[in-house]
């Protein structure tokens, strides 16, 4: 018989589950997405960011977030710092637009705080329709090159030669024969359809970069978890009304958009969740997980949260409801004593997940009609222009200002929605004045 209190919330029944399913279900969708309490954290310290401090942020924020969306939502998907995101806070923010990390932070708390005001009409959805298909795919495309290229760069296969050109890197060093290892071995149990396939391959791969002296064992398996005194309330709004400010903002704000209705909708449609219109029926609430929890994460110092796609992994096992999102949270909880073994993964052992999360993030290339070059060609400048111009911004700038463009002087304006022709003017400008 099901605890009466499980029951009455997560109206376990109605929904053909019990607490035993959920609670499996929620333990398959974190061993599938764990891997980010190796790889954030890799990612945020090359921002200057306390590796440590981020580790336990990570954690904390991806609690928040799955408890609101399990307690609040009542959907089964799991929360967490996401990827592609965390590299556009570093590479491009902090590296490339040569900001600290306490700006990209007030930029992602910014970004929260407008996605739940946000939350109050229909901006969303609105800014989700005013985009064309063929740049939603694109952006995911080519936030899948950035990282893939991150990865490449991390483990030495790829390095900068001259500056910035790229060279092919020797495939003998201890760093790249790690990346290598990792990279057959995601991909052998991928196919095999092993869950937790991420992060088997990262310790597998730390396994091996111990042995080649490229790591050290830890001194303990379990410990107390780090103090995020080095990264919390880390904000600063002195710059807030600047061009490059507003950029940020948006290319987060962007990106969280469309990556979280994508993986909600996308996840769901799996699950059968959707109604009979098509729609998620918790949708406001959902999003508004990610929105709290983007907000949490900034103050406590860790990159956007949102919502992971390796929750189709737990839905495919059974869960239903939101107490496999409490569930993952559980595990969060439990991975904070496990810092030691986080602590000692190196760059080499967590960069082929950057290529291989790559690698998934091709699909909607699929979708995009090159044939159309008023389609085509936005969408590949914004693919190419994200890894190539080493920024998640630039290829949204480069695909919104030369979509509009190009239909406009192909006489074919009823394409375009006001909200994208205001931003490409508003982008056009921050390029010439900014």
């Amino acid at each position: 018989m099901e605890n009466s209190f499980l029951e009455k919330k997560f109206r376990l029944k109605e929904n053909g589950t019990t607490a035993r399913t959920e609670f499996m279900a929620g333990l398959t969708t974190f061993m599938t997405m764990a891997y980010i309490l190796a790889v954030n954290p890799s990612i945020l310290s090359e921002a200057g960011m306390d590796f440590g401090a981020v580790f336990t942020a990570t954690i904390l924020a991806s609690i928040i977030g799955c408890l609101i969306m399990g307690l609040y939502a009542n959907y089964p998907f799991g929360l967490s710092a996401g990827m592609g995101l965390n590299a556009y806070f570093t590479y491009t923010v902090v590296i490339g637009m040569g900001y600290d990390y306490s700006f990209a932070l007030t930029a992602v708390f910014l970004e929260g705080i407008i996605f739940i005001l946000m939350s109050f009409f229909s901006v969303r959805e609105q800014i989700f329709r005013a985009f064309p298909v063929a740049l939603k795919n694109s952006v995911s495309v080519g936030i899948g090159l950035f990282i893939t290229l991150i990865g490449l760069l991390n483990s030495g296969i790829l390095v900068t030669d001259k500056g910035t050109a790229l060279a092919a890197g020797s495939l003998t060093t201890p760093e790249a024969l790690v990346t290598i290892f990792g990279i057959i071995l995601v991909g052998f149990l991928s196919i095999k359809n092993v869950r937790g396939s991420l992060l088997i391959g990262i310790l597998a791969s730390t396994v091996l970069a111990i042995i080649l002296g490229v790591t050290k064992l830890p001194t303990s398996i379990i410990s107390a978890p780090p103090s995020i005194e080095p990264v919390f309330m880390s904000l600063e709004f002195d710059k807030i009304f600047t061009f490059d400010m507003v950029l940020v903002v948006f290319a987060f704000l962007f990106v969280d958009v469309f990556d979280t209705i994508g993986t909600l909708i996308g996840v769901s449609t799996k699950a059968n969740m959707l109604d009979k219109d098509g729609d998620l029926p918790n949708l406001k609430q959902a999003l508004l997980a990610d929105a709290v929890a983007t907000v949490a994460g900034s103050i406590l110092g860790t990159s956007t949260v949102t919502t992971f796609v390796e929750s189709a992994a737990g839905v495919a096992e059974g869960g239903k409801t939101g107490l496999t999102s409490v569930s993952v949270a559980f595990f969060f909880l439990l991975s904070l004593l496990f810092y030691p073994i986080f602590s000692i993964i190196p760059a080499s052992a967590t960069a082929p997940i950057l290529i291989i999360v790559g690698l998934f993030m091709m699909e909607p290339i699929t979708k995009i009609d090159f044939t159309d070059i008023s389609e085509g060609l936005p969408a590949f400048l914004t693919i190419v222009m994200m890894p190539f111009g080493y920024s998640v911004a630039e290829g949204i700038v480069w695909g919104t200002v030369s979509y509009v463009v190009l239909k406009v002087i192909t006489g074919k304006s009823k394409d375009l929605s006001p909200i994208l022709v205001i931003l490409a003017i508003l982008f056009t400008a921050v390029k010439i004045f900014g």
